[in-house]
């Protein structure tokens, strides 16, 4: 019974010693895996602060003013044609002729203010998506250069919020809860935009 013993004793330990001399010279599991090195990036933060967001406010302000006098001095002309108007006969063909004029200037007003509007919308969000791409673009320099494998863009929310569904819209889109202020490339992000400008 004593040989018996002795042989299962040996027969289970031989196999665990095995397995143990065989983990003994390979790797452990963790050298198997890359570390993953995060970044971070307040986007919002890059479109407020930054001199390029605050050169296309200041181009955009511009171009509003402009249009804005421009329309101001179509709209003077038709106040002018109006007052010119009441000198004149009612349904004379000098009437009708300055109520056509000022009818078709009106339209143009009219047609003029669309236009305008969706041009500087059309290309405000032109400029919003050159900037968006540039923000991606140099992140992904900055990445390569400090080894990073992933960047993610770390937003803000406002609390207390304005309304209800302001405030549930925040906490459905906010994914990032909280990260290391080591992992914040935003103002290197940030400076290399304002330097390419």
């Amino acid at each position: 019974m004593k040989i018996r013993t002795i042989i299962l004793s040996c027969l289970v330990t031989m196999p665990v010693l095995f397995l143990a001399h065989q983990y003994s010279w390979a790797e452990p599991p963790q050298s198997q895996y890359k570390v993953l090195k995060i970044g971070v990036v307040n986007i919002q933060q890059i479109f407020i602060n930054s001199q390029k967001s605050k050169q296309y406010e200041e181009q955009a302000a511009m171009e509003r003013s402009m249009i804005l006098a421009e329309l101001e001095k179509l709209s003077k002309e038709i106040e002018i044609e109006q007052a010119g108007l009441k000198t004149l006969k009612t349904g004379s063909s000098d009437y009708l002729v300055v109520t056509k004029t000022i009818l078709e200037k009106q339209a143009n007003l009219q047609a003029q203010r669309q236009f305008q509007e969706q041009q500087l919308s059309l290309k405000y969000q032109q400029r919003i998506e050159n900037f968006y791409l540039q923000i991606l673009r140099i992140s992904g320099e900055i990445a390569k250069v400090k080894d990073l494998s992933l960047v993610i863009e770390k937003d803000e929310i406002e609390i207390p919020a304005s309304n209800l569904d302001n405030l549930m819209l925040a906490i459905r889109t906010h994914k990032m809860l909280y990260s290391d202020i080591s992992l914040d490339i935003t103002s290197e992000v940030m400076g290399r935009i304002d330097a390419e400008n």
